[in-house]
């Protein structure tokens, strides 16, 4: 990989998304304006820019401080309930992934799930309530690097929630996990048009990210093109 162009020289703010999947944080930022790397050690011929195959740990470490900021996905099967209910077995990457942002001094968050609560350093909580989304899919996000987020307010669910996997009956919100069903609704509902089932079962939906790149374009004072 050849070394990044200083700052100042660019217009647009780099983004390493590690453990990038399919790119559902991808979009996200680069909605707000980065200029987005993804790296991710299985093949990932969907995800919709530039992409490394490789270890991202590893890469974070080697390659990390060259970008501006840094989001990090470590897989969540580790703490996941329906993995669990499976009783499938994962490696467990969220110290690891944490030990190799704060080797880079850059600002980052880190995501997973619920499961993961114990594990994740103070948190913010984030729901598709929060973005008018038709899904609830909680994510938690641990920031650092000098990066920080406040906790934004969380709407109720006062939407019912299809059963985990299920089909969504009228009038209900989706839960996409599992082998699910209802692939175009799911795309449709998270705005992640170009996803395999796969993808859509582990990602974050991009309005998160894009929220969250736009606390941190605010917090530089900058803007990007």
């Amino acid at each position: 990989m050849a070394p990044a162009a200083p700052t100042s020289h660019r217009s647009r703010p780099r983004l390493l998304d590690a453990f990038c999947c399919q790119g559902g944080a991808a979009m996200g930022y680069h909605l707000a304006g980065f200029d987005v790397t993804g790296v991710d050690i299985a093949p990932q011929p969907r995800y919709p820019f530039t992409f490394v195959q490789a270890d991202a740990v590893d890469f974070i470490r080697e390659h990390g401080a060259d970008f501006d900021f840094i989001h990090a996905s470590p897989p969540c099967q580790h703490d996941s309930d329906c993995q669990r209910i499976r009783g499938n077995d994962h490696p467990d990457l969220i110290a690891p992934t944490r030990a190799a942002l704060e080797t880079t001094g850059r600002p980052c968050v880190m995501e997973n799930v619920r499961g993961a609560l114990p594990k994740l350093r103070e948190p913010v909580m984030l729901c598709g309530g929060m973005f008018a989304l038709e899904t609830y899919r909680h994510r938690y996000f641990e920031t650092g690097g000098g990066f920080a987020l406040d906790q934004p307010p969380h709407p109720a669910h006062t939407v019912p929630q299809a059963k985990m996997g299920r089909p969504v009956p009228p009038g209900h919100y989706g839960q996409f996990v599992g082998n699910f069903s209802g692939v175009p609704l799911a795309r449709k509902v998270m705005g992640v048009e170009w996803m395999t089932r796969e993808g859509i079962r582990e990602c974050i939906p991009p309005a998160y990210s894009e929220w969250i790149a736009a606390q941190f374009l605010t917090l530089e004072g900058r803007t990007a093109a």
